[in-house]
């Protein structure tokens, strides 16, 4: 018996829309990020790019448990000498709520090529509001 190995030609694209409301952010973001890896198919390929388009919404009302609300922090470093920058979970909410949620499944994706390509099928908005209405997204379902 052969083994079926799906080519990125082959590749069918669905688009779903997740409300983030009331979830907690490491838990919906295994979840999003499975589905734009496209471990949800049967035809799954590890080397082939054949996840979905993922949009999410309300993602500043997305949850933390424990202590994670005071003592979480985003680090990066500029490159210069004593450049270490750190940003607290708190303030990064009230700025940019969409990249507290892209950073989340970033992690979650394999560290390779695909990667990059992955991430560019995720939508996130602040709001409820989106403008991919067009595309007809279906509600994803969690477990």
């Amino acid at each position: 018996m052969k083994s079926y190995i799906a080519k990125p030609a082959d590749v069918q694209r669905k688009w779903y829309i997740v409300d983030a409301e009331g979830k907690t952010l490491g838990r919906l973001a295994t979840e999003i990020a499975t589905v734009l890896r496209g471990k949800n198919k049967v035809t799954f390929t590890p080397h082939v790019d054949g996840g979905d388009f993922v949009v999410v919404v309300n993602a500043e009302k997305v949850v933390l448990t424990g202590k994670k609300l005071e003592q979480k922090m985003y680090r990066y470093h500029t490159g210069y000498v004593g450049g270490l920058v750190e940003i607290p979970y708190k303030e990064m909410m009230a700025k940019k709520p969409e990249e507290v949620v892209a950073h989340a499944v970033s992690g979650m994706l394999p560290k390779n090529k695909l990667r990059s390509r992955m991430m560019t099928r995720l939508r996130v908005f602040a709001g409820p509001n989106h403008d991919h209405a067009a595309q007809n997204p279906e509600v994803l379902n969690f477990k």
